[in-house]
């Protein structure tokens, strides 16, 4: 039996300007680049959109058949979130248009879609965090195809599995390109810690902060503070 997918629909997250200009490879906003970001952004308004679909599946569909990296990852997971998310055709649309018009302008946009999807990510790990968190269950960093020695190929299991196209609107070229670009697939692991455990993972404002791992059983986690 098949997984059930979800989709969801975000709001614009908060832009990361100094983000932008670390994809753009500025080291400052000096008064052209600021003029030239707020119009490339102003010409954006409202051609993204911010969607993700998701399910959750058996971690050993994964851990079995990749390399040692996502095994790593996944240690001790036995479920693991497999997600999907985009930000639109839009923005390639623009890069495209000025790629040649005026390259400089081009890149910008490029940046705020590198900036924009991580953001989309960003706001969908967290709410994964907080939901598997409220089930009792704690999340590994996330992990993309072609990273480390998880292959690429993988992309077409996830296509399949998330039904991407229907769901999202994101389709899988013969190379193994994703449209629309800007576009991220990953798997989140999920794990239980044991009784009495508390995960490193939690950040200071978290009730139950445990600042010494020394205390945790867990000797492999990636989080684990010496």
């Amino acid at each position: 039996m098949m997984a059930a997918v979800t989709t969801r629909t975000y709001d614009a997250p908060p832009l990361d300007r100094g983000e932008v200009l670390r994809y753009m490879g500025c080291r400052e906003e000096t008064p052209d680049i600021k003029s030239l970001l707020d119009d490339c952004l102003d010409e954006l308004a409202g051609k993204l959109s911010y969607k993700v679909c998701f399910g959750s599946f058996d971690a050993e569909m994964f851990s079995s058949s990749s390399g040692s990296a996502l095994k790593k990852n996944l240690s001790g997971c036995h479920r693991v979130v497999l997600f999907a998310a985009t930000i639109g055709i839009g923005i390639d649309r623009l890069i495209v248009k000025y790629s040649r018009l005026a390259p400089s302008r081009a890149l910008c946009f490029q940046a705020i879609g590198s900036e924009r999807i991580e953001s989309l990510c960003k706001a969908f790990n967290d709410d994964v965090r907080r939901e598997q968190g409220g089930k009792g269950f704690f999340t590994r960093p996330r992990f993309s195809p072609g990273y480390g020695d998880f292959p690429l190929a993988v992309q077409k299991q996830i296509f399949d599995l998330l039904d991407c196209p229907r769901k999202i609107g994101l389709s899988l070229t013969e190379s193994l390109l994703m449209s629309p670009s800007k576009s991220v697939t990953a798997l989140i692991g999920l794990y239980a810690s044991a009784p009495g455990e508390i995960c490193p993972q939690k950040t200071a404002g978290e009730k139950g902060l445990q600042k010494d791992c020394g205390n945790c059983s867990k000797t492999d986690c990636d989080f684990r503070k010496e």
